[in-house]
């Protein structure tokens, strides 16, 4: 069992010393549950605390990878890769589903395959890696495997269309069309940050920050349109 989760091990980039904290992220409540050993605990409290490990780590990236983005926008990005299909893509990835331990049900239902049960084991899996090598430890195994999920994540929110979602607010409420105007360009060529004033009418303006102009102004509109209808619903 231990040379199987070796390779669980290489996959993750983290060895444990104690490989009991591995087991525990691997058990599912319906394995235990068919056990007739009672010491044994299913990952449930493990899935609880890599939740917030997670979390914290993945806000952390976040505000690193996108200085002076307002809180409402980095918590977007967030849900956008701390979500069951997120967490589930990365659990694929690492193959996760070969070293569940399922109960029979679960496992003649493919257990393995199924997003929920992969995301919840991920999330195990970071707690053990936590309570078994620390923070930093927890640190560098998540910006591993989350580093190009936070580095796309921009893109993924600019498709939410905050632009166009803004210009129908801001005529149907107002008769006013947003206007928008690039303050500051900062880094080398290939790798510019842009950041945009957004202005509604004379009682609202905004600024966004991205990677490219669509993106700062996707983020200062995403802004607008959250206190726009915060003030005026």
């Amino acid at each position: 069992m231990k040379e199987r989760f070796g390779a669980l091990e290489e996959a993750l980039g983290y060895h444990f010393t104690d490989v009991d904290r591995l087991f525990e992220a691997m058990q599912h409540t319906s394995y235990v549950n068919e056990q007739l050993d009672a010491t044994l605990k299913d990952n449930e409290r493990f899935e609880f605390l890599g939740d917030a490990v997670l979390d914290l780590v993945i806000t952390h990236m976040l505000m690193d990878h996108f200085p002076g983005t307002r809180e409402g926008v980095l918590s977007r990005m967030r849900a956008l890769i701390v979500n069951e299909s997120q967490l589930a893509e990365i659990a694929n990835a690492l193959r996760l589903g070969e070293y569940l331990l399922l109960g029979k049900g679960e496992a003649q239902s493919h257990g393995e395959r199924k997003s929920s049960i992969l995301a919840d084991s991920l999330e195990a899996l970071m707690a053990a890696v936590y309570l078994d090598g620390g923070f930093k430890a927890a640190f560098e195994v998540i910006e591993r495997h989350f580093s190009h999920a936070v580095s796309q994540v921009g893109n993924r929110l600019a498709v939410e269309d905050f632009k166009s979602q803004l210009q129908e607010y801001a005529q149907g409420k107002f008769r006013l069309v947003p206007r928008y105007r690039v303050v500051r360009e900062t880094g080398p060529d290939h790798d510019k940050t842009f950041e945009v004033s957004l202005a509604v009418g004379d009682f609202l303006t905004t600024f966004g920050i991205g990677k490219s102009k669509k993106a700062a102004e996707q983020n200062a509109a995403c802004m607008a349109l959250e206190k726009l209808q915060e003030r005026f619903g």
